[in-house]
């Protein structure tokens, strides 16, 4: 194993094979060797000496060998000697999946598992996708793919992010990678999936858990989806019809009117995962779900889109990547992706999109799971690629303002608001809403852990979700905020929304630079100090303006005893060359020394 495959790495890929011999559109054979030797503790998760499977998966060999740091076999797994576990992820309700791994528990390191698969599979709409890159920390001596199409069908591929890797294409579906490297993790680094080299395949004939498919183009897949998946589905009982209609009958609109059904079915049901065979693609019916009042994303989506054509409103099921990363459908590549579904409803022209499985969301509000990213919507014509709302950085707008008065020894009471929007409304509204009194407390603790013998005296809250605005009042007090200097008393005037920490520092920046959602911060202070104390020396007024944002500090001396403290910081939404990092990194320090200044009051 050469030594530049070990920098950097908790594990090295020594080999990674793939064979998938597709004899029709219902029918392939995959067979894997893997051979992975662990470094440390941390590697182990790259081992993947397991598989996942169910009635659609038939396996004929399984089979793992552990070797020493001198390779000699400690331990050998046959197929009956692997564990074998339903599937349980913490929320699904019915999962007929189940896992066969090995447990092993190492006593030193390095070791090395060398793992055997062949498996005969009905489902073929799920081909194998290839990294041969597999994450960070995670090095590859040799890992390659083949595809060998024998079903008459159409079989279609595309390799992405191969460019500056060590990559051979040898036909059609075969390729083979060796020799890469580890790449190490690096603070607002894009996303690892957008970057690494990627091979995916599709048929355009397919077999999903006994459903056929089709799919030459988003519009013939999403048309599939409809018809096969979905059309079947959304029978209601009269009762509930007849229930929507009544609520929504004063309705002077048809955005009114698709937020009532909304928070009906907020009100009326929960989120409980379904994975049973197709169940685990198609949704519930939705009468079921009326019945039961619980349902998966699908089942969820759907019931709400039969709610709303109850009442005569057009709503389109949409498959999604969901997740605090931005990941994109591609939409230049037509097959089964994503990994939730929504609901998205046309009203005066645009899209509003509904997140099914929150049972407090606001009506259309979608920031930091499903917003800002390419999607699949499912209309009757067909499939179609359309891009979910963006929150700009303006609108993600957190506002503090805080009344303070401070007496001689440094101590002061404070009153606060702080209102948020956009992005920062979940930020909040989910760390405070449904919490205890305890949990609150704790929570404006760690938020305001600059201050020490903080008092939390009282706390109140608004959660405006018509126009999704969180507010926030606090009553705090905390004792020797001030350093005594002598007769002088030194603080630190951004009290309540301090950046204290810049990000790494990197000798060679390898990655380039990502922030993936932009945000405002508007603060004031009034500061009003005992009659025994006076500013001696106010800080100087502080503006940086760059292509990462904008930062800027003013003070208003008022009187002797009081002043205004304002600060703004707005960080941009964007993508940057490695080369950014240093002055992006130059910019963040520059905000951390100037939130952590300094101004000087002097004891009369």
């Amino acid at each position: 194993m050469k030594e530049e495959l070990t920098k950097d790495a908790n594990a090295v890929v020594r080999l990674n094979e793939t064979e998938i011999d597709i004899l029709s559109y219902d029918k392939m054979i995959v067979k894997k060797h893997r051979v992975v030797t662990v470094l440390n503790k941390e590697g182990e998760r790259y081992i993947d000496a397991s598989i996942r499977y169910d009635k659609s998966v038939n396996i004929k060999k399984l089979e793992a060998v552990v070797y020493n740091l001198l390779g000699d076999e400690i331990k050998k797994f046959r197929k009956k000697d692997f564990e074998d576990v339903s599937v349980y992820d913490g929320f699904s309700i019915f999962t007929d999946d189940r896992i066969k791994h090995i447990n092993y528990t190492a006593t030193q390191y390095p070791y090395t598992v060398a793992y055997f698969e062949e498996t005969i599979q009905s489902t073929t709409a799920f081909i194998q996708q290839w990294y041969p890159l597999e994450g960070y920390y995670v090095s590859t001596e040799g890992s390659s793919i083949k595809v060998n199409n024998e079903s008459g069908i159409t079989l279609v591929s595309k390799a992405s992010g191969f460019e500056g890797f060590n990559i051979s294409k040898h036909s059609e579906f075969y390729y083979s990678a060796e020799n890469i490297p580890a790449i190490r993790y690096e603070a607002y680094a894009p996303s690892f999936t957008s970057f690494a080299p990627h091979l995916k395949f599709a048929l355009q004939e397919f077999d999903m858990k006994g459903v056929k498919g089709t799919n030459t183009s988003w519009k013939n897949f999403g048309k599939w989806v409809g018809e096969s998946l979905i059309s079947d589905t959304q029978e209601l009982p009269e009762a509930v019809i007849e229930e929507v209609k009544r609520l929504t009958v004063d309705a002077k609109t048809d955005y009114e009117k698709a937020k009532i059904v909304y928070e009906f079915m907020q009100n009326k049901t929960r989120y409980i995962s379904v994975q049973v065979g197709i169940g685990g693609w198609k949704p519930m019916l939705a009468g079921d779900v009326d019945r039961l009042g619980y349902g998966d994303c699908k089942a969820l989506s759907n019931y709400t889109k039969s709610l709303l054509k109850a009442v005569g409103l057009e709503s389109y099921y949409t498959l999604i990547y969901g997740g605090r990363d931005i990941q994109n459908i591609d939409k230049d590549f037509s097959s089964q992706q994503g990994n939730h579904a929504i609901l998205a409803v046309p009203i005066q022209g645009d899209l509003i999109f509904l997140e099914c499985t929150s049972q407090t969301d606001p009506f259309g509000y979608i920031a930091n799971f499903t917003d800002d990213r390419d999607v699949l919507i499912v209309k009757p014509e067909g499939g179609e690629i359309v891009h979910t709302r963006a929150y700009e950085t303006k609108d993600n707008l957190q506002t503090t303002k805080a009344f303070v008065s401070f007496d001689e020894s440094g101590n002061f009471k404070a009153k606060i608001s702080i209102v948020s929007k956009g992005t920062q409304y979940a930020y909040h509204s989910s760390r405070i809403e449904n919490e205890t009194e305890k949990s609150r407390k704790l929570y404006y603790k760690n938020y305001l852990d600059n201050i020490n013998n903080l008092s939390i005296e009282s706390m109140d809250f608004e959660n405006d979700k018509n126009e999704i605005v969180f507010k926030e009042s606090i009553n705090l007090s905390a004792t020797k905020y001030g350093a005594k200097a002598g007769t002088r008393l030194l603080l630190k005037p951004n009290m309540f929304n301090r950046k204290t920490s810049v990000p790494p520092r990197y000798p060679n920046r390898n990655l380039n630079v990502e922030i993936d959602r932009g945000y405002t911060d508007v603060d004031e202070y009034e500061l009003t100090l005992s009659s025994n104390l006076k500013i001696e020396a106010l800080q100087d007024n502080v503006s940086i303006n760059n292509k990462f944002g904008e930062y800027t500090v003013t003070f208003e001396k008022l009187s002797e005893q009081t002043f205004i403290y304002k600060r703004k910081l707005i960080i941009n939404k964007g993508n940057y060359s490695k080369e950014d990092y240093k002055a992006f990194r130059d910019f963040n320090s520059q905000i951390v020394k100037n939130d952590n200044s300094k101004l000087v009051l002097k004891q009369l």
